[in-house]
């Protein structure tokens, strides 16, 4: 059997309309069945039909306070200087009892007697006797009719509208349902979602913790994410097991779960390679509609419509709609992590919500200015994750790592920013608009942080997270490019360790040069370690920087920019060893973690980095040097209010005792500052 069917980008306008058509034609473009559920399961599901009351709140005249029950025309004469007793009774009858003006305990909640229109509170009376030696009350001022009390019907009356359809019940609206007669609602029931990952190489979290991982696997986690992206959005989702790399398992999985969802997302095994196995199973069960959407992340997105017959769907739905429908929609899932999670929120969130009556999530939005370019394929919608945070009267927006298998660069993200196709991209300094991941309150309280790694910030996010509501954000790109960002005003501080190599003083001269003329306040943050990260027993027995120009050493170096990197050309420099002597010289990483990553996984010997990076990875280190990691802040920044917190953090015991436990690190200059 042919194997390849080549992957034809459409643009996304075009690959809406084509599914949004096939669902139309297999009437999948409305809201699924009705069923009814009791009031306490109701919560976030969305009305099918406009609901009224069946009882009016309250059904009757009720006291509002704790107090008497009187008829508000007896007190018309009542004054400060002309009390009027009212005699405490239990019965009354209004044509036998004429001359007598009678007041009724009640409490909160008690229905007013019959002859009553209004309510006097307990604390408005005195205790007293009438003519005859009864027991009365006393009171000093006039009752308007109907005075602490609620009326029947007050709240709502027997037949009105409670709530329309396609109302997402909130628990206020619970509370309305119940108290007018309900104890069920009639909802769109949610629509059942099978996601069924494929690959040969993939193995789950489960059992990779148990047995290990070897190289090779690939621990399945989309399943997860979309299953969660179907629950936030209201469906029921179902994680099949994983199917191995087979046509024939991975078409009997596809027709199995078609008996009994609404909807399938198979991930994976869709490219424009050999083995496109998921494209065959869709056209083999039904239609392809789409095969490759051009946007970035995410172009291997397959759209098609499966026929099944004998579905055995048990549902308790009242609407013929999709119960028995034997067209299941199908939705060809990218395997990169980022891709799948973002045809998540293109293609499946907007179904979901049809499905539920609802329109599409429209998060919020605002406008920031592009701090770096960002390049784009002229032929392709593309999808760029941002950091976002307002610096001085800006409000700024970082590109962040844009692969499509770095899951992380979503959990950093704060927003996406859409660039539309035949744009070419976006320069540095142009507005654009952010649909934001985050509330735009932690937008206004986040701490911009542009420079060198270091692994004392992540413990800065946590602390500041937990004790202030302030959100640290950063981005590493360097010590220079942290000097670099502070110039053109696009961070509230960066964290560097820049050494002159003529006066061995850390920041200063670096920061004269890159950033003159402005007040600038330097605050230590760690003394660390720097040295060689290395493989358990340092194989290579590396002790000193000469190490760097052996024949048999194969290294990873940082980024330009860089402090380590400084740093190492400084005692290249001194030792006299050209760049072209180091094996590896060329090859860079922004963090020291990526450092370490790179000797664990054995396409390194060696790289120079903190000796916290060389432990978290369980490595071996070899000290070469003491240097020291300031924050560089702006005055303006150092006295604002936003930077208070993470100042506050420098002089607080468990915050340095945290530090001081993480290896290679000192914490006794921390919280100095100094005017450079």
């Amino acid at each position: 059997m042919e194997r390849h069917i080549y992957l034809e980008d459409i643009p996304l306008d075009e690959a809406w309309a084509a599914w949004c058509g096939a669902l139309v034609a297999a009437g999948l473009w409305q809201p699924l069945g009705m069923e009814k559920v009791p009031l306490a399961e109701a919560n976030g599901r969305t009305t099918a039909t406009a609901i009224w009351a069946r009882l009016s709140s309250p059904h009757y005249h009720a006291s509002a306070m704790d107090g008497f029950a009187v008829r508000a025309q007896d007190s018309h004469a009542a004054t400060e200087t002309n009390p009027i007793r009212l005699t405490l009774v239990e019965d009354f009858d209004p044509e036998t009892q004429v001359g007598l003006h009678p007041a009724k305990a009640v409490n909160t909640g008690h229905p007013l007697p019959a002859w009553a229109n209004a309510v006097i509170m307990i604390e408005h009376t005195q205790p007293a006797a009438d003519e005859d030696g009864r027991a009365a009350i006393e009171i000093r001022a006039s009752l308007p009719p109907w005075q602490h009390v609620r009326a029947m019907g007050e709240d709502m009356v027997a037949t009105e509208l409670v709530l329309p359809a396609n109302h997402t019940l909130r628990p206020v609206d619970l509370g309305a349902l119940a108290g007018s007669g309900h104890t069920a609602v009639p909802v769109y029931r949610r629509p059942r979602v099978a996601i069924i990952p494929t690959g040969s190489e993939l193995i789950s979290p489960e059992d990779a913790a148990r047995d290990g991982i070897r190289p090779g696997q690939i621990i399945e986690y989309n399943s997860l994410v979309l299953a969660a992206q179907v629950e936030n959005w209201g469906g029921d989702p179902v994680r099949c097991p994983i199917v191995p790399d087979e046509f024939e398992a991975i078409q009997t999985a596809v027709r199995a779960a078609a008996l009994t969802h609404d909807l399938i997302l198979l991930n994976a095994g869709s490219s424009a390679g050999s083995e496109d196995y998921t494209a065959h199973v869709v056209q083999s069960l039904g239609t392809l509609l789409v095969h490759g959407v051009a946007v970035r992340p995410g172009h291997p997105v397959i759209l098609g419509m499966i026929e099944i017959r004998d579905r055995r769907l048990e549902i308790n739905t009242q609407s013929p709609i999709s119960s028995l429908q034997s067209t299941i929609p199908i939705l060809g899932v990218p395997g990169y992590p980022v891709s799948a999670a973002l045809t998540g929120e293109i293609f499946v969130e907007p179904l979901l919500a049809r499905w539920r009556g609802q329109p599409p999530y429209q998060p919020q939005t605002l406008t920031a200015v592009l701090t770096r370019k960002v390049v784009s394929h002229t032929g392709d919608d593309d999808f760029v994750r941002v950091a976002v945070g307002k610096v001085g009267e800006r409000t700024l927006a970082t590109p962040i790592s844009r692969g499509a298998g770095v899951i992380s660069s979503l959990v950093r993200a704060d927003g996406i920013v859409r660039i539309p196709r035949f744009s070419e991209g976006a320069d540095v300094g142009t507005a654009v608009t952010v649909h934001l991941y985050r509330p735009t309150h932690e937008i206004e309280n986040s701490i911009l942080v542009i420079g060198s790694h270091d692994l004392t910030l992540d413990l800065l996010a946590q602390f500041l997270a937990e004790r202030s509501q302030r959100w640290l954000v950063s981005a590493n790109v360097g010590s220079l490019g942290g000097l670099v960002a502070l110039r053109r005003g696009e961070a509230h501080l960066a964290g560097s360790h820049l050494l002159d190599p003529e006066t061995g003083e850390y920041n200063v001269s670096s920061i004269r040069q890159y950033l003159p003329g402005q007040a600038i306040v330097l605050v230590t943050l760690v003394g660390r370690e720097q040295g060689w990260i290395v493989p358990k027993g340092n194989p290579k027995g590396l002790s000193g920087w000469a190490d760097a120009a052996r024949p048999d050493v194969q290294m990873v170096n940082r980024q330009r920019g860089a402090g380590t990197r400084v740093l190492f050309d400084y005692e290249l420099s001194r030792l006299g060893i050209a760049p072209e002597q180091v094996n590896g010289y060329g090859r860079e990483e922004y963090t020291h973690l990526a450092v370490a990553a790179a000797v664990a996984s054995g396409t390194a010997d060696t790289g120079l980095g903190i000796r916290a990076a060389a432990r978290a990875l369980e490595l071996d280190f070899v000290p070469l040097a003491h240097e020291q990691y300031d924050l560089v802040i702006p005055q303006l920044y150092f006295e604002s209010d936003l930077l208070r917190p993470l100042l506050d953090l420098l002089y607080d015991e468990d915050f340095r005792t945290a530090v001081a436990a993480m290896p290679g690190y000192d914490v006794t200059p921390m919280g100095q500052f100094r005017n450079p």
